[in-house]
């Protein structure tokens, strides 16, 4: 079934061109009825579905998981108010959990994309995960050489240090992905998924090919 109306993409198309309170304000009913109403049940579905194979998913509810429209331009030099999307991640816990066993996605009027992985570590967690690399380069190399894993995502991205602690440069000379302080990854479709019937499948299909290395790290972080 679809759960989107093509409204969803036209709303977000307008407003990346009239990003200002007024126009916002003028639109609200339109938001909440072809954006924020129908969002909201969508993510409580996703919640709801993979609760069905992990009982540690019951009981979260969507408003926990979906972030606000609104932007923080407080210490930014964009003061447009509003996102040009609508986001949610769907994890124990919801936006307060630490967990990374679990699933983000966004959907824009330009893409829809589902993100896994890691994304932003303290200096503890940092260090815990290349210590997991460096004794499981096997493994870990396997986990990202998945045929399944590189045709949904393609590859582990995130930002680099230059320079590594000693006890990882012999790893690092075997893994060029030890110097990452991230390892995430995501996956980019077409806009209009979202308004068909295969959102659901295709967001719980990223979530399962991406379980696999998001327990490696979970392994490595004691969160």
């Amino acid at each position: 079934m679809a759960h989107f109306t093509q409204d969803f993409l036209d709303f977000f198309k307008e407003l990346a061109a009239n990003n200002h309170k007024d126009w916002f304000d003028g639109n609200r009913s339109r938001y909440e009825k072809s954006v924020r109403d129908p969002f909201k049940s969508f993510v409580q579905l996703v919640i709801d579905t993979i609760g069905q194979k992990d009982p540690a998913f019951i009981g979260l509810e969507a408003k926990d998981c979906i972030f606000r429209i609104n932007r923080d331009i407080r210490f930014s030099a964009d003061k447009t108010p509003y996102k040009l999307n609508v986001s949610a991640v769907v994890t124990k816990g919801g936006k307060k959990s630490k967990a990374i066993n679990g699933v983000y996605f966004e959907f824009t009027a330009e893409h829809m994309r589902v993100y896994g992985g890691l994304y932003e570590l303290d200096k503890d967690d940092l260090y815990d995960v290349r210590e997991g690399i460096t004794q499981n380069l096997d493994e870990f190399k396997k986990l990202y050489s998945d045929p399944k894993f590189k045709k949904v995502f393609g590859s582990i991205l995130g930002e680099k240090n230059k320079v590594l602690p000693n006890e990882f440069k012999e790893a690092a000379a075997k893994e060029d992905l030890m110097f990452n302080k991230q390892w995430y990854f995501f996956a980019e479709f077409e806009p209009e998924i979202i308004l068909g019937s295969k959102l659901l499948d295709t967001i719980l299909d990223c979530y399962d090919v991406g379980r696999p290395i998001e327990a490696f790290f979970n392994k490595h972080i004691n969160k």
